[in-house]
């Protein structure tokens, strides 16, 4: 019976654990953005710069 009385006590610390890590990304802003990262890869990158200060010529 001893046992059974722990394993709560364990749980509910675990539990509690989880709440307060849950607790935390929600107040760090880790949940804000729900709706840009899932249409993201939809959009094309932006394409390379090129330098055109370069010189190309060879002396």
């Amino acid at each position: 019976m001893k046992i059974i009385f722990l394993l709560i006590i364990v749980s509910l610390i675990v539990a509690l654990g989880f709440l307060g890590a849950f607790l935390w990304a929600v107040r760090s802003g880790q949940y804000d953005d729900d709706v840009s990262p899932a249409i993201r890869i939809l959009f094309d990158d932006d394409p390379p710069q090129t330098d055109h200060n370069h010189n190309n010529s060879k002396s």
